[in-house]
């Protein structure tokens, strides 16, 4: 009886341990560089917005449909190549008083912790750096397919919002006529690898 008990008992650790090892399925995506942009807008004069346009990145999503808590999403921006409406702002914002291209050549954010508010939408949890300043930030994301239902073999449509204080990130020039608040939009779409 003993021995019909011990092997039960072996049996059954076995498999809560094969049951702690499973590792949930991981489904990686690049982002499609000619589908994918972030544009900022600020206000201006408080009349107001001005633009600035990020056409040139890359990056990569790591997603798990059953650990939805769970991202890796990485972006580069290259800021040497945003544009604004006109040729002088462009050059502003290049210039030192905001990106300082010459120094601080790209724009990054990187995700860690997802919350889903609804099957497709949700909010991602990470960190922005820009000038060479580093801060946590909450970009709002909207899935063109539910994370939860993704199988890594189908290109997915993101959509990613964010409002920051620019003065954090040490862009303190023309406080007078631009605004501190600025929002940023990402829009990408994400192909399997």
């Amino acid at each position: 009886m003993r021995w019909k008990t011990a092997k039960c008992v072996t049996a059954l650790m076995l498999l809560c341990a094969s049951t702690l090892g499973y590792t949930a399925s991981t489904y990686r995506f690049r982002l499609d560089p000619v589908s994918s942009s972030v544009d900022a807008k600020v206000a201006f004069m408080g009349i107001g917005n001005r633009k600035a346009y990020f056409p040139a990145l890359r990056g990569n999503v790591t997603l798990s449909p059953d650990q939805m808590n769970q991202i890796d999403l990485n972006v580069t921006i290259d800021a040497t190549q945003l544009t604004a409406d006109d040729g002088t702002t462009t050059g502003r914002l290049k210039g030192k008083d905001f990106f300082y291209v010459d120094k601080f050549p790209t724009v990054r954010f990187e995700g860690t912790q997802l919350s889903m508010t609804n099957s497709t939408n949700g909010i991602v949890r990470g960190n922005l750096t820009a000038r060479g300043v580093t801060r946590p930030v909450a970009l709002n994301v909207a899935f063109s397919t539910p994370p939860a239902e993704v199988r890594g073999k189908d290109a997915i449509r993101l959509t990613g919002v964010t409002t920051i204080n620019r003065k954090d990130f040490g862009m303190t020039a023309y406080s007078l006529v631009v605004g501190k608040k600025v929002t940023i939009t990402i829009k990408t779409r994400l192909l399997p690898t």
